[in-house]
């Protein structure tokens, strides 16, 4: 299967209906198409090649389903010509990439953009971490939000600084390794503490800021702390990595999407923590993986806007 390495060859490479079909179809089912079906996973299918689709010819099941039944693509009359590009801009975009670009650069409307791209960000989630987290671990909150002075005097919330009145972002880092991240709904230790047990190894060094909520984490983990309002880097001891990750994000959130709603805030995680995670290969191998992990995925523009499935 050709990769594109480049914006430009995947755009001529995916101008082609069957191109399109057959790569998505690959990354898909690398061991050979299956059906989709929820139950059936037959691999006994045949195509229809004046329909583009396939057929399950088991017994139980006889569906005919085409590449984009069972994936994030399913039910969207935007054609894999469009849908590629779009996998490619945001995979391969730094710092993200907004509705409003897609939009003009795809010459569909800003909510299909919107749309799509949140369909995009559901391939790029992390499964359920089975393994946990294991050498030097830095871990970090952050707030995203606006700033409590450029309010109205009549909705500031206090006049110090810190977090309050902002979205809860805590986030675990693995040295030269990978990042997890989510929203919290508070910096208590309870919280923080219960997120770092299930996904970092006892015994493994942690390093975090002076913050009270990591009081306590002594008798778990080899649990250094940095002091910010003396120091910022003690030999080893130092929250950088995953600091350096938060001004990324922020950049994406206020440059790119200048508003983000806190209830959709995990979306742009995912898809911030799947490019950091995977900057060690190539775009095309980072596009090919988001394919290959849209499979089994799927999102209603209901359940998008909270209004159920």
């Amino acid at each position: 299967m050709k990769t594109p390495r480049t914006l430009i060859e995947a755009i001529r490479y995916f101008a082609d209906a069957e191109v399109c079909r057959n790569y998505l179809a690959e990354c898909r089912w690398p061991r050979g198409i299956s059906c989709p079906r929820k139950g059936c996973g037959s691999k006994d299918v045949w195509f229809i090649r004046t329909r583009a689709i396939w057929r399950c010819k088991s017994k139980s099941c006889g569906k005919q389903f085409s590449v984009k039944v069972g994936s994030i693509f399913e039910d969207s009359p935007i054609t894999l010509d469009k849908w590629l590009p779009a996998v490619w801009l945001l995979t391969c975009s730094t710092k993200g990439y907004s509705s409003h670009r897609l939009a003009k650069a795809l010459g569909v409307t800003q909510k299909t953009a919107w749309f799509m791209l949140h369909r995009i960000r559901l391939a790029l989630r992390a499964g359920s971490f089975e393994t946990p987290m294991s050498g030097p671990v830095e871990g970090d909150t952050t707030g995203i939000g606006g700033l409590e002075k450029n309010k109205h005097r009549s909705r500031r919330l206090h006049r110090g600084t810190g977090n309050v009145g902002k979205a809860v972002v805590f986030g675990l880092l693995a040295r030269h390794g990978q990042i997890r991240v989510k929203t919290v709904p508070n910096e208590r230790a309870e919280t923080l503490q219960g997120v770092i047990r299930r996904n970092v190894e006892s015994g493994a060094i942690l390093y975090t800021d002076e913050a009270a909520a990591f009081r306590g984490l002594n008798a778990e983990y080899a649990h250094e702390v940095i002091n910010h309002s003396e120091e910022y880097v003690r030999d080893a001891v130092h929250t950088n990595g995953i600091e350096s990750f938060w001004a990324n994000f922020k950049r994406t959130v206020y440059g790119t999407h200048h508003f983000v709603v806190p209830w959709q805030l995990d979306r742009y995680l995912d898809d911030a923590a799947f490019r950091f995670n995977q900057r060690k290969i190539g775009d095309g191998e980072r596009f090919a993986l988001a394919l290959a992990q849209s499979d089994g995925r799927r999102l209603t523009y209901k359940s998008l806007i909270g209004q159920g499935a």
